[in-house]
């Protein structure tokens, strides 16, 4: 059973950022009940609450896998070929016609990306709201980053490129998932996971880059609003993994429709 219920504890300042420690998920409130206590308490109410012990007992290895899992594979310096940076949020710009503005969440993203290049001098794919940062504040050409997943702005308002949508463009912008090698995934702590759990799916070698911490900040003013506040975002998160898993299990159990 793999270990859960912990995030990372973050600086994130630039500062913070270039300061090395391992890359966990922390707490430091020790936790109450193992995993197995977990999975017994959780097993025995969902069978008095569903009066079914096998559904429950299916249920409960779904939620335990989907929404107590956030331990995030992490790659040495050495080894990453390829940086990808994921934008979190952005911010609404004073003219509704023009485009979006990255905020400071995807400045520290932008921030910790500029300490990796300078690690690695790996190749970046940049998803818009963080390669505009690298392009503006560090002078970043497109020799050393690719911008992807460019906002619409339309009179009806902004769309930003989803997870989804950023990976599949980054992998028709490399040739293939093979040819990026082993990514190291940069973007908001909270988001991180599901980055390179999405990333994997798609047959991208991701992981966490090891001993660099990621932005934990969240910004008021940020859009869309569920990137406003941890809980909510968090509550998002779940509700994507779930998501996620549930046409996993739909396309495994029905593949011919």
């Amino acid at each position: 059973m793999l270990s859960r219920r912990q995030f990372m504890t973050l600086t994130p300042s630039l500062i913070g950022l270039c300061a090395l420690g391992r890359h966990t998920f922390a707490s430091n409130v020790p936790l109450v009940i193992s995993d197995a206590e977990l999975q017994r308490q959780m097993l025995s109410k969902l069978t008095t609450e569903l009066n079914d012990a096998t559904l429950a007992n299916t249920e409960t290895q779904y939620l335990l896998s989907t929404l107590f899992n956030w331990i995030v594979p992490t790659i040495d310096t050495k080894s990453i070929q390829t940086i990808v940076a994921y934008s979190f949020g952005y911010r609404a710009p004073l003219d509704p016609l023009a485009m979006p503005e990255s905020g400071p969440i995807n400045e520290q993203i932008a921030d910790a990306v500029y300490i990796l290049y300078q690690a690695t001098q790996a190749p970046i794919y940049a998803q818009w709201e963080v390669a505009s940062v690298l392009k503006t504040k560090y002078r970043f050409d497109s020799g050393k980053v690719s911008t992807i997943g460019m906002p619409k702005v339309t009179s009806a308002g902004t769309t930003i490129a989803t997870l989804d949508e950023v990976i599949s463009a980054i992998i028709l912008k490399a040739g293939s998932a093979k040819a990026l090698g082993n990514v190291a995934v940069v973007t908001h702590v909270d988001q991180q996971a599901l980055a390179v759990d999405i990333s994997k799916i798609k047959g991208i070698q991701a992981a966490a880059p090891v001993d660099m911490k990621m932005p934990m900040e969240y910004d008021v003013l940020c859009l869309p609003k569920n990137n406003r506040k941890r809980d909510l975002y968090i509550l998002t998160t779940l509700a994507t993994r779930l998501g996620m898993l549930r046409m996993q299990l739909m396309t495994e159990q029905y593949p011919n429709g």
